[in-house]
């Protein structure tokens, strides 16, 4: 069988590239085109069709200034699914892009698969029309989006968070304490992990802050988690702050706390146990962050408070009178967003996560309701190849 895989960063190269490895595993013969990264190319033996280094561009102004790549990158995709016809194609988050790819494998006739679904929940939603035209499937790993996009008319199965055991797989080799201070170089202070995102814009807008708020706590040691294919040089221009690149998961089971960019690494903080505070700037002014809190129809915005909490419209009410007042989103993480994440808001938030405190309890006792939510018997990436490989007719074939 053939299988045609779309991941426009670097989350999504990690999540796609189990699936492949799952899919190779069953049946060998199988082949892979994609659109992805260095985990993906491990997992299928041969490089991507396009690099996510040269997709991975986030919101309005980061798209207009790249849209000749943008446009460049799906002329080529296109070809490649016309010209390989392969038997299913398999779309990993990065809706913007991989919704246009959708709406034309499906006028080929290829069969269209999603793995990790655009979170229409939040914002968009008028993009459920083009879900439900062109996706065969969804395979959610939230566990409230099943009933969300079911309601809908989209055909969708929870499958699990692959987070869960990728995380789990990492730490069971990750070294701790003195051997993996030694490793990276460190000293024995405790370890506050910086984790300002994986694309240029997040790390330009997020990391001067972070960095800000690093430096008020000499006590302890920060460490950047640099993400893959980010140049060390981008890093070097914001802060002298050592920078341990694609160990992200090792980094934050060793942190005393951190402060983490919105997104999949705030979930990776909870199940690795790092206390943390999550930011995210863009843009740094209040009148933004209003037009941000009426374009989102949910209370929170990081994924151990939407797995954790419970989202209607009455924690919406309490959430946003609780916003208005002090600019923290409640409920297992501090959320600082837009002008919010500043040095001094931040730190507030940061300060009594880093001591035995009732704020470190609360957050690491809201970490073990994220897991149990997520809970399930299978692999989220073996469940998703098995459905897959049933989609197209495949057997197995490997013992």
């Amino acid at each position: 069988m053939k299988y045609f895989f779309s991941a426009g960063e670097a989350s999504g190269d990690v999540h796609a590239a189990q699936v492949i490895k799952e899919l190779r595993a069953a049946d060998p013969g199988c082949d892979i085109i994609f659109l992805g990264g260095d985990a993906m190319a491990a997992a299928a033996g041969h490089a991507p069709l396009i690099h996510y280094e040269r997709m991975a561009y986030m919101g309005f102004i980061d798209v207009a200034l790249h849209l000749r790549q943008v446009l460049a990158n799906l002329s080529e995709a296109k070809r490649a699914i016309r010209e390989e016809r392969p038997d299913a194609v398999v779309l990993v988050d990065y809706p913007s892009f991989n919704l246009r790819l959708a709406e034309y494998a499906k006028s080929l006739g290829i069969p269209v698969h999603y793995y990790i679904a655009p979170k229409l929940w939040a914002w968009k939603e008028y993009r459920i029309k083009k879900l439900r035209r062109f996706v065969d499937r969804i395979y959610s790993i939230l566990p409230f989006e099943e009933a969300w996009f079911g309601a809908r008319g989209v055909k969708v199965k929870y499958v699990g968070n692959p987070s869960v055991e990728e995380v789990d797989r990492a730490l069971a080799v990750t070294p701790r304490g003195d051997l993996f201070r030694r490793t990276h170089g460190l000293d024995n202070r405790p370890i506050l992990a910086i984790v300002p995102g994986s694309r240029v814009g997040e790390i330009r807008q997020n990391l001067p802050v972070m960095a800000e708020v690093a430096r008020r706590h000499p006590d302890f040691q920060p460490v950047v988690a640099g993400a893959p294919s980010i140049s060390r040089d981008l890093y070097g221009s914001i802060t002298d702050i050592p920078v341990i690149s694609s160990s992200t998961l090792q980094l934050m089971a060793n942190a005393e706390a951190a402060l983490v960019t919105s997104g999949t690494a705030s979930l990776e903080s909870a199940l690795a146990g790092a206390p943390q505070v999550v930011c995210y700037r863009s843009v740094g002014v209040k009148p933004f962050h209003n037009i941000f809190q009426r374009i989102l129809k949910i209370p929170y915005v990081s994924l151990p408070n939407l797995v954790g909490g419970e989202i209607d419209s009455a924690t919406r009410k309490r959430v946003n009178s609780e916003v208005a007042a002090t600019g923290v989103r409640g409920c297992i993480v501090p959320e600082m967003l837009m002008h919010h994440c500043n040095p001094d808001e931040v730190d507030r938030q940061l300060t009594p996560l880093l001591t035995d405190t009732p704020a470190r309890r609360a957050q690491t006792d809201g970490y073990r309701k994220v897991r149990e939510r997520l809970h399930t018997p299978l692999s989220a990436a073996a469940t998703v190849a098995a459905a897959l490989m049933e989609a197209t007719g495949c057997r197995k074939t490997a013992d």
